[in-house]
């Protein structure tokens, strides 16, 4: 039985010096007290929500270039005619006509916008490429976009200047970056460090600025955008712990690696970078944070793309999910989508398969990636105008194709940190292309069977989200009894024909996922990388020989970041106990199948987990 914990500033137990040891969070944050009711928490983690190419495109990037103030020339008018010039409305009509867009807090607007992370549980490697589809799921790790104005008041004449203020605050990293931004060509320069910027925020902010002066046509709305991007724009930043690794800090005090000690971690604590260390070819490598997988860039490029073009009126996420299959609500998460994953690309260099931004955007999904192709009006010149570039993004033909997806209910995804050093998925996939050159027949017998048995798993969940649906009761029996035994025993517990359909959908998911991973080893071994580890498949085979467990393997790419598994009922517990006497660290993260998302405020501003409440839109 779980009590209430209660960390003190004062206290002098193990947990405050883990904190202050991984430099989380300041004493001061912590005096505003770390309430963790575990029976709570419990709850939660054991709950379910119910219902190619890699090649590098010629892109060049439009990430600002880096100039100290004192060098900054100073903002110089737009050559504005007496006929032509914007009709900036008074700060008290901005905010009446603005309110369906944005929240006021106090007299200042803010928009806050939510995205998730993601995990690939089926599809590694052939989503890269057209027509292969991808299982992502959504989860509970969000990061979090805050909008606010600069500047609450304008000076007379300031809509004639052409230059404007962005300020992006990260609080985690203790890291503030300040820009001027050209409204003539929506692009930022940089008037901090540059380390202190941050490429997909950037490019984030730039195709969102453009996408809002190409697609916002009627004046009003236009002039109230011109006044709010002259107010300037104070963007923060915040991303959910699950994002991030404190394995090092937690095995460095002695800790247990389990689930509780991550529940006593402040919402949104500092976070540290790696130190500087050989990558064995005798290079320094670049000090990076440690993080867990579950696509950090593409949810922040998400989050910080949909609370601007809500916060600047070309989207409105207010009432979104209020009504299903709103064709209004579409082309607004299709607006969000083209722009995210255009700054996502650029920012990356390189075209990748999307399945992250897709999931961010959109939730849970079946995902077959978008052609390359579509992007290649974003090669920008040094002539050309990025609102013209991204308007041109955003009303050509996407032909990535989603299909909403999720577990079947009484279902959880769990993840965990083995801890047993880093892959390089951008590595991995080029091993896997040289393979498939060199080998293209045995290549693509291997994709082939990959496929077939991706097919069947997705055939076998969808069909038990169905058999929930419709036989409730029978579905609960069987889900509930099965968690409790090894599928050795599953089929002993049909009594009825609905019972028997059940137990054999189980064991057929069970079976295909196992199929998967004999290819994915298989896959590995032929290209000369370790998609599944020998130290994982170990763990792995564990796993799935215990009681209520469906399906355990590598998500995405594999390698030795992290492993998942999908149980039954309320056997994830059993799962996590017997990972963490493994030297696995079992991880907060579960399912959560919406996609983007309009937060009612801060959310530190209220005591806040993973499984935050917020307004669905999708």
């Amino acid at each position: 039985m779980y009590g209430l914990l209660v960390v003190q500033p004062s206290t002098q137990s193990s947990l405050p010096t883990l904190v202050e040891a991984a430099v989380l969070p300041p004493v001061n944050e912590i005096e505003r007290g770390i309430l963790c009711t575990f029976r709570r928490h419990r709850t939660h983690l054991n709950s379910t929500t119910p219902r190619a190419a890699r090649r590098r495109p010629s892109l060049q990037s439009t990430r600002p270039t880096s100039h100290r103030s004192s060098l900054f020339p100073p903002p110089q008018p737009e050559t504005y005619c007496s006929a032509c010039a914007p009709d900036i409305p008074a700060v008290s009509d901005t905010a009446a006509s603005h309110s369906t867009s944005v929240a006021e807090k106090g007299n200042t607007m803010e928009v806050v916008a939510s995205a998730p992370g993601k995990v690939l549980v089926a599809g590694g490697y052939l989503v890269l490429e057209r027509p292969n589809p991808g299982l992502v799921l959504s989860t509970t790790a969000r990061f979090y976009a805050i909008v606010r104005p600069i500047h609450e008041e304008l000076s007379p004449g300031s809509w004639a200047w052409g230059w404007s203020d962005v300020k992006v605050t990260s609080p985690q990293l203790s890291r503030e970056a300040t820009y001027k931004l050209s409204l003539k060509h929506s692009m930022l320069q940089l008037t901090s460090a540059r380390e202190s910027g941050n490429p997909f925020v950037e490019q984030a902010i730039q195709f969102s600025i453009a996408a809002a002066k190409a697609t916002i046509t009627d004046k009003e709305k236009k002039d109230t955008l011109d006044k709010l991007l002259l107010q300037g724009l104070n963007i923060t930043i915040l991303g959910s712990n699950d994002f991030y690794s404190y394995r090092k800090q937690i095995e460095a005090r002695g800790l247990p690696l389990s689930p509780e000690v991550l529940l006593s971690l402040p919402p949104f604590c500092s976070i540290t970078f790696n130190s500087e260390v050989a990558n064995g070819t005798g290079e320094i490598c670049k000090p990076e944070v440690a993080k867990t997988g579950l696509g950090s860039s593409a949810a922040m490029t998400a989050s910080v793309v949909a609370a601007l073009l809500h916060y600047l009126g070309a989207v409105n996420l207010s009432c979104l999910g209020q009504s299903s299959n709103d064709s209004s609500t579409e082309r607004d998460l299709d607006l969000v989508h083209a722009i995210a994953q255009s700054a996502h690309c650029i920012a990356q260099g390189k075209i990748g398969s999307g399945f992250d931004v897709s999931a961010a955007v959109y939730g849970s999904q079946r995902y077959t990636r978008f052609s390359p192709e579509i992007l290649s009006s974003a090669q920008v010149t040094g002539g050309s105008c990025l609102p013209e570039v991204v308007a041109d993004i955003a009303t050509g033909k996407w032909d990535h194709e989603k299909t909403r997806f999720s577990l079947p209910p009484l279902m959880c995804l769990l993840l965990g940190e083995p801890g047993t050093g880093g892959s390089s998925t951008p590595s991995m996939v080029g091993s896997v292309k040289k393979w498939q050159k060199s080998d293209p027949e045995k290549s693509k017998d291997t994709w082939s069977k990959l496929g077939m048995a991706n097919s069947v798993l997705e055939e076998q969940l969808r069909n038990l989200n169905k058999l929930a649906e419709d036989h409730w009761e029978a579905y609960e029996s069987v889900v509930r009894s099965c968690s409790h035994l090894t599928c050795m025993k599953w089929t002993e517990l049909a009594t009825n024909q609905h019972e028997e359909l059940i137990v054999r959908s189980l064991l057929a998911a069970r079976n295909a996922f196992l199929e998967i991973r004999l290819h994915m080893r298989e896959m590995g071994v032929a290209a000369g990388i370790p998609i599944e580890p020998e130290s994982q498949t170990q763990l792995l085979d564990a796993t799935m020989n215990m009681e209520g467990v469906l399906l355990a393997g590598v998500p995405g790419a594999g390698g030795f970041d992290a492993v998942f598994s999908v149980t039954l009922g309320e056997s994830s517990g059993a799962v996590a106990n017997a990972w963490s006497s493994a030297g696995v660290l079992p991880l907060l993260v579960r399912e959560d199948s919406r996609g983007v998302s309009l937060e009612i405020g801060d959310p530190r501003a209220r005591e806040v987990s993973t499984a935050v409440s917020s307004i669905q839109i999708n």
